[in-house]
């Protein structure tokens, strides 16, 4: 089994588009004003997005994109407008995260965690 895609509500599809292509991802679905589908730059998964009329309470789903040169990617993103909740740090699960939340409020973790991605020293045997 592989994960195809993640799909996250929307109060505007249209101006969710524009900030998930500022971020990086490239739109391959525009179905206005229901629904749009990104192609991830790496690898084969895709992201999508649908209209809703009420956005979920709470913490929701978070959902985080790995990149290779996180600090880099996240400075590229700032100058281009996109703000941060939090800076790039090394957290105690080994990896290194910035954290975000898109128009909607969905949190979005950009993170770099190399080997310990799939292998951190506690995975179970």
């Amino acid at each position: 089994m592989n994960l195809n895609q993640v799909t996250v509500p929307s109060r505007n599809v249209a101006n969710a588009i524009l900030f998930y292509e500022k971020l990086g991802l490239k739109l391959i679905v525009k179905s206005l004003p229901n629904y749009a589908r990104f192609e991830c730059p790496d690898g084969n998964s895709t992201f999508s997005i649908h209209l809703t009329e009420k956005l979920p309470k709470g913490d929701g789903v978070y959902i985080y994109f790995e990149c290779q040169d996180l600090d880099e990617h996240v400075a590229t993103l700032k100058e281009k407008g996109i703000q941060f909740e939090k800076e790039p740090t090394d957290e105690r699960w080994l990896w290194r995260e910035a954290r975000l939340k898109d128009l909607d409020g969905n949190q979005l973790i950009l993170f770099y965690g190399g080997e310990n991605r799939l292998n951190p020293p506690w995975r179970i045997k």
